[in-house]
């Protein structure tokens, strides 16, 4: 998000040298710097015992390609809660053990996506209804599943070691 007013007092905002930053957008009302803001949200590859990784299918993302597991972050939720939260509420399965691998800017979406590997005990899925199916793929297929250099692809592509 590019602050314009203030989102404080509705003062047109003043572009303003901010130490190294260069120009920032400033309210001189308020006395504050607004830097451009981005949702934070997770992505999940969900794994099992059985090296195997869940693939959703979720048509308002992609009708041709599948998708890790994905969610924004709630006000005073960690990363980590979300990512148990989410794969819970998406696939019905529960998190045993999470590991962090990397953060990942989605620029088209103004999002930042910190990604993670989730462990499970392989369970049936409960399908939230913004999940249209989901799959378990064997680790060494579960690439061609996604579309390359995806963040999806990116993340799974580490948590798989390829």
């Amino acid at each position: 998000m590019h602050f314009t007013y203030c989102p404080h007092c509705g003062t047109e905002l003043i572009r303003k040298e901010i130490g190294d930053e260069g120009l920032i957008p400033y309210c001189e009302k308020c006395s504050i710097p607004l830097w451009d803001m981005f949702t934070t949200s997770i992505i999940a590859a969900v794994v099992n015992e059985y090296d195997e990784v869940a693939l959703l299918r979720q048509n308002y993302v992609s009708t041709t390609n599948y998708v890790c597991v994905a969610g924004i972050m709630k006000i005073g939720e960690s990363a980590e809660e979300t990512v148990i939260r989410e794969v819970k509420e998406e696939i019905g399965q529960d998190v045993d053990t999470l590991e962090f691998i990397s953060s990942y800017p989605y620029e088209k979406k103004e999002m930042l996506m910190l990604g993670y590997k989730a462990i499970v005990k392989k369970q049936d899925f409960q399908l939230s209804g913004e999940v249209d199916s989901v799959e378990w793929v064997k680790s060494e297929h579960a690439l061609s599943f996604l579309r390359e250099g995806s963040i999806a692809w990116k993340l799974v592509k580490a948590v798989i070691g390829k």
